[in-house]
């Protein structure tokens, strides 16, 4: 599937400084044929920029939307090995394996902590019809981390290295495995040489693709994501293995910059999406040498919200949907230029009447929209 952008046409964009925002004037030093399609495994993804997994977002109704706005690929929310294998066919639980008909190809993405439950787990999404099946070792949460699961599987790689092999051997030949990494637990030597031994570990059992975050374990998401390390990481596996990266992705710019920089293969694209698919379009248009597409208007923000409802009802039921979707309409909201006033509005979303009615009054009559600012995201400052 491609993005309602088409093909991608190849482009550039040149910069010396990742944090600024992205002017109208940046397509101006594209150079054609600079962004190779990804493809890992024997899938074929397409443009570099995707969706990563979202833990609480990254569900079915987000998925299909990113999709829908120009991301080749997307990652579901994490979902625990022990979970997948008490999972029945609740109502209530189903929809966690759910993939939409147009969404393929889609990632599924595991997290526990023993080597052969895990491995049992990764059939479960096998056979759910997940095309890639993608292992978190990155998580940072402190209850995941007791749990040994997560970002813990840094801290010990021959534990981490036999889920991988595992994993990999129980996964059918034509469906590739991925791994999702920080760069270590801390940033002392022996994290470095332990992410680089689990790296090793990860290629020599035939996984096709890392993901890795530029922060480590203990950074949570506190402090710059340290991208050099990424360029790091592409330099040891070469063409061996498809490297991705992750981490203060909160523009167009910032994913074309971060493939500019680091020599990548491609990007994921984590907070940065949520309430904004604009960005994966976007991101598109710079790749392809066009300016910077002006931000959505509000009647166009106002249609996208419908439709996300509309699948979340559809996914969910109509009596849940309303308050899943409080979370996504309060961050489509950073959007609109009257951000904090329209928030109010949504954060006491309970019906479909309330969100038509928020609609109505906030977005009824059309307008520009505006790039999200780069603080809505939180402090990148390291503390």
């Amino acid at each position: 599937m491609t993005g309602p952008l088409g093909e991608l046409n190849g482009g550039t964009l040149h910069t010396t400084d990742r944090h600024v925002g992205p002017g109208r004037s940046a397509a101006a030093t594209a150079s054609p044929n600079r962004y190779r399609e990804l493809k890992i495994g024997d899938v074929a993804i397409g443009f570099p920029v995707v969706q990563a997994a979202l833990s609480g977002y990254s569900d079915l109704p987000m998925r299909v939307i990113a999709r829908r706005h120009g991301a080749s690929y997307s990652v579901c929310e994490v979902m625990l090995d022990q979970f997948l294998l008490a999972l029945g066919k609740r109502q209530k639980t189903k929809h966690f394996l759910d993939i939409h008909p147009d969404e393929h190809p889609v990632g599924g993405q595991l997290m526990g902590a023993e080597p052969e439950q895990f491995s049992l787990g990764a059939l479960k999404l096998v056979e759910a019809g997940f095309d890639i099946i993608d292992i978190n070792f990155g998580c940072p949460v402190k209850k995941v981390l007791g749990r040994c699961r997560g970002g813990f599987h840094l801290s010990q790689p021959k534990v981490a290295i036999e889920i991988l092999q595992r994993t990999r051997d129980i996964v059918p030949a034509h469906i590739p495995v991925t791994v999702k990494m920080r760069r270590g637990i801390d940033d002392s030597a022996e994290s470095r040489d332990a992410f680089f031994e689990i790296l090793d570990g990860a290629r020599d059992a035939g996984l096709a693709a890392a993901t890795v975050h530029g922060r480590t374990v203990v950074q949570r998401y506190v402090g710059p994501s340290r991208w050099e390390f990424l360029s790091d990481v592409k330099s040891h596996v070469g063409e061996s293995m498809k490297i991705l990266g992750s981490g203060d992705l909160f523009s167009a710019a910032d994913c074309l910059r971060m493939i500019d920089q680091t020599g990548i293969d491609g990007v994921t694209v984590a907070r940065g999406a949520i309430g904004n698919p604009w960005i994966f379009q976007q991101a598109r248009a710079l790749a392809a040498g066009r300016p910077l597409p002006e931000p959505p208007t509000l009647f166009q923000q106002a249609a996208v919200m419908r439709e996300h409802f509309a699948l979340c009802e559809q996914t969910y039921g109509e009596a849940r949907a309303p308050l899943l979707m409080r979370k996504f309409a309060i961050k489509y909201s950073q959007s609109h230029p009257q951000y904090e006033t329209v928030r109010l509005s949504l954060v006491k979303l309970k019906t479909r009447a309330d969100f038509e009615a928020a609609l109505q009054l906030h977005y009824g009559n059309d307008g520009p929209g505006r790039m999200i600012p780069r603080d809505c995201h939180g402090s990148q400052e390291e503390k």
